[in-house]
C-alpha cells in the first residue's frame, strides 16, 4: 500500500519542482492540433533524415545468421478508406536449417514532407501481429524502425501453405499532408544454435500449435479489426476449435481514437452538462475493455496509456517516442478453464465491448491453441467462475469550470475447470485482479487540467497436473500523471504547455515444475513541452523528454537511460549484460558498466523562433 502511495506522489512532487506557473486543457490543444498545420523548414539536401526510437530491450537471438525474407515493399500515400495491401506469404524454403529458435519481424519505414501520426496493423491470414503509429515526419525526412519477436506465432508463420500478409496504414496525402510512408516489411528466422534449450520446432514449446484469426475478414476497406464506437456496441466475431485442444490463450489488441484518444483526461458527463459545453468528449476517464465467451464475462483489459507520436504535444516524441507507441502492448486471457464448454464442436461466439466508451477503439485478438497429438478428443469441465467489480465517482469540487474528480474502480475475474488428455488430468485457474484511481483537476476556467492515474494490473495462470506444476504471475503499475494548460494570447496566438510522466512496470514470475525464473522491467518516461501558435502555424516551441528503462530477468539485464530536446539526443547511456542468477535494480546499474554515446546533435531549427523555421 506504502509503495502504490508513493509512485504518484513522486510524480507529483517532480512536476511541482519542473513546472512553470502555468501550465491547456488537453481536448482543447488537441482539437486545434488536429487542424492546424505545422510549420516546416525548407528541406536542405545534405541534411540526413532523423532516426525516430522507441526505448526498449534488444532482441535476444542465438548466436546463428539469419534467413531474411522481404515480405512487403510499399508506398502509404493515399490508402485512408482503401483495401489493406496485401502481399503473399510463405515460410522461408531457401533456408539451410528449418529448425528456428527465434523469428523476428522487422518493420522499416522512412517519410519527409508533413504528416499527423497513422494507426496501422500487420496481419497474416487474419491473425495481428503487430499494432502500431507511424512517426510524424519533417521536412528533412525520418526514418525509423520497429523489431518484434513473433516466435509465438510460430506454428502460424512455418505453415506448409500460401498465406496472405495484410498492412492496413490508412493515411491521406494532399497539398497539405504531403509525407508519404515508404515500407518494407522483413521477417527474419534464426537457425537454432547447438546449445540453445529451446526448439521451437519440437512438441516440448510454449508456443501454440494453431492461432485462430478473432478479426474481421477480408475484403475491407480498413483493418481487420473491430470498431468499437459508444458503450453499447457489442462485437462478435464466430470460431470452432478442433476437439483435441487442452490449453487456450486469447491475445487481444487495442487502440483507441479520437474522441478517446486521451480518454483518461475526458471529464464527467455531469461536468459537460453543467457548463454548457460542446465538441468536449466526456463519458469520465474510466474505460475497460471487456471480452465474453459465448456471452459470459471471462476477462477484462485495463489498457496502457499508450500516447501517440502526435499526442498531448508532438514535439515531446522527436526523437524519442511514447512508451508502447511503435509496439503498442498485448493482453492475455486464459481460456483454458473454460475448455469443457467448447470442445463439443461446434460454433462460439467472442464479444468485445468497452465500458464508457466514445468513438473510437480498434480491437480484435488472436486465439492461440495447444493440441493433444496423441489423441483425437479432450475432455473439459468448468469447475467455477466469478466475477465482481466497482466503479464510482465523485464531484470532490465544482465551480464552474474550475472542479476536481476523483474515479475509482476495482475488478475481480477468477475462473477456475480441468481438461483431461493425454498428458493428464490438467486442472487450470485464472485469477485477475485490478485497481484503478484517476484524480482530475480543472483550473484555470476550464483550461488547465490535471490528471494523476494509476492501475494496477495482477493476474495469474495456475496448472497443476500430476506430473508438472506450472505458474505465472504478472503483477503490472501503469502510472500517469499529465499537467496541462491553455492560454489565449490574443491576435490569434495561443500558447500551450504540457508536461506529464508515464510508466510502465511489471514483475512477472514463472514456475514449471521446480524451475523459478522472474523478469521485471521498469519504464518511466517525463516529457515537458510548450508551443506558440499564432495563425495555425506552430511559431515556436520546445519539447523535452527523458527516459529511464531497467528490464532484469536470470539471464539478461538491460538498462537505458537517455534524453533529447527538439531532435536533439542530450544524452544516450546504456549498460547491457548477464545478471548472474538474478535482476539488477537501478542502484546496482549505478555501479556497473555502462556504455556512454555522446550527444549526437541532428538538425534543430534555430530555436524554433520564426515561422519558415518552424517544427
Amino acid at each position: 500500500m506504502a509503495a502504490s502511495l508513493l509512485l504518484p506522489l513522486l510524480f507529483s512532487l517532480f512536476f511541482l519542482l519542473n513546472l512553470s506557473s502555468t501550465t491547456a486543457n488537453l481536448h482543447k490543444v488537441s482539437n486545434i492540433l488536429k487542424s492546424q498545420l505545422l510549420s516546416q523548414p525548407k528541406p536542405l539536401q545534405d541534411i540526413p533524415p532523423t532516426r525516430f526510437f522507441e526505448v526498449t530491450k534488444p532482441i535476444r537471438v542465438p548466436n546463428t545468421k539469419p534467413c531474411s525474407s522481404l515480405i512487403l515493399q510499399h508506398d502509404f500515400g493515399y490508402t485512408y478508406g482503401k483495401s489493406p495491401v496485401l502481399a503473399p506469404y510463405s515460410p522461408p524454403s531457401h533456408c539451410p536449417s528449418q529448425n528456428f529458435s527465434k523469428i523476428v519481424l522487422e518493420w522499416n519505414a522512412t517519410c519527409k514532407g508533413r504528416q499527423f501520426d497513422r494507426i496501422f496493423g500487420v496481419w497474416l491470414s487474419g491473425v495481428e501481429l503487430l499494432r502500431s503509429c507511424t512517426a510524424e515526419p519533417r521536412a528533412t525526412g525520418i526514418v525509423w524502425s520497429v523489431e518484434k519477436d513473433v516466435s509465438r506465432y510460430y506454428s502460424l508463420l512455418m505453415k506448409k501453405e500460401n498465406q496472405t500478409l495484410a498492412v492496413y496504414l490508412g493515411n491521406l496525402v494532399d497539398k497539405t499532408y504531403t509525407g508519404v510512408y515508404h515500407v518494407n516489411v522483413t521477417f527474419h528466422f534464426y537457425p537454432a544454435a547447438v546449445k540453445y534449450s529451446e526448439n521451437l520446432a519440437s512438441g516440448h514449446t510454449p508456443w501454440a500449435d494453431l492461432i485462430l484469426p478473432i478479426s474481421r475478414n477480408l475484403p475491407l476497406k480498413d483493418g481487420l479489426w473491430f470498431k468499437i464506437e459508444n458503450s453499447t456496441d457489442l462485437e462478435v466475431k464466430e470460431f470452432k476449435i478442433p476437439r483435441n485442444a487442452y490449453r487456450a490463450v486469447l491475445e487481444v489488441y487495442l487502440s483507441f481514437h479520437e474522441n478517446d484518444e486521451f480518454w483518461y483526461s475526458n471529464p464527467t458527463n455531469d461536468y459537460i452538462s453543467t457548463n454548457n459545453l460542446t465538441g468536449t468528449p466526456g463519458n469520465g476517464p474510466f474505460r475497460e475493455v471487456m471480452v465474453r465467451l459465448d456471452g459470459k464475462l471471462v476477462g477484462a483489459v485495463w489498457p496502457f496509456t499508450v500516447i501517440y507520436t502526435g499526442g498531448v504535444n508532438p514535439l515531446l516524441w522527436r526523437p524519442i517516442t511514447g512508451i508502447g507507441s511503435f509496439d503498442l502492448p498485448s493482453y492475455n486471457i486464459e481460456i483454458t478453464p473454460y475448455l469443457g464448454r467448447i470442445l463439443d464442436g461446434k460454433t462460439h461466439t467472442f464479444g468485445f465491448s468497452v465500458t464508457n466508451a466514445l468513438n473510437v477503439w480498434y480491437i480484435d485478438a488472436n486465439l492461440h491453441i495447444w493440441l493433444d497429438h496423441r489423441s483425437t478428443r479432450t475432455q473439459g469441465k468448468l469447475l467455477g467462475h466469478g466475477s465482481g467489480g466497482s466503479l464510482s465517482t465523485s464531484t470532490l469540487y465544482m465551480k464552474g469550470l474550475n472542479a476536481s474528480f476523483l474515479t475509482q474502480s476495482s475488478r475481480s475475474i477468477s475462473s477456475t475447470g480441468w481438461v483431461k488428455s493425454s498428458h493428464g488430468k490438467l486442472i487450470t485457474q485464472s485469477i485477475q485482479e485490478v485497481k484503478y484511481t484517476n484524480l482530475m483537476v480543472m483550473g484555470n476556467d476550464g483550461n488547465m487540467q490535471t490528471v494523476n492515474q494509476t492501475i494496477h494490473f495482477d493476474d495469474g495462470v495456475y496448472i497443476s497436473s500430476p506430473s508438472l506444476n506450472y505458474s505465472i504471475k504478472s503483477s503490472k503499475l501503469f502510472p500517469l500523471y499529465l499537467y496541462s494548460d491553455y492560454v489565449d494570447q490574443g491576435n490569434k496566438t495561443y500558447l500551450s504547455m504540457a508536461n506529464l510522466a508515464l510508466g510502465f512496470n511489471e514483475d512477472r514470475s514463472k514456475l514449471v515444475g521446480t524451475h523459478f525464473s522472474k523478469t521485471s522491467v521498469e519504464n518511466l518516461q517525463t516529457g515537458q513541452g510548450s508551443m506558440v501558435v499564432k495563425n495555425n502555424l506552430v511559431s515556436s516551441g520546445l519539447g523535452s523528454t527523458q527516459q529511464v528503462y531497467n528490464y532484469g530477468c536470470p539471464r539478461f539485464c538491460y538498462f537505458r537511460n537517455v534524453s533529447s530536446s527538439n531532435y536533439t539526443i542530450l544524452y544516450d547511456i546504456w549498460s547491457s549484460s548477464s545478471c548472474r542468477g538474478r535482476p539488477q535494480t537501478l542502484l546496482e546499474f549505478s555501479h556497473g558498466k555502462f556504455s556512454s554515446i555522446p550527444a549526437r546533435k541532428v538538425f534543430l531549427t534555430s530555436g524554433l523562433q520564426e515561422d519558415e523555421k518552424g517544427v
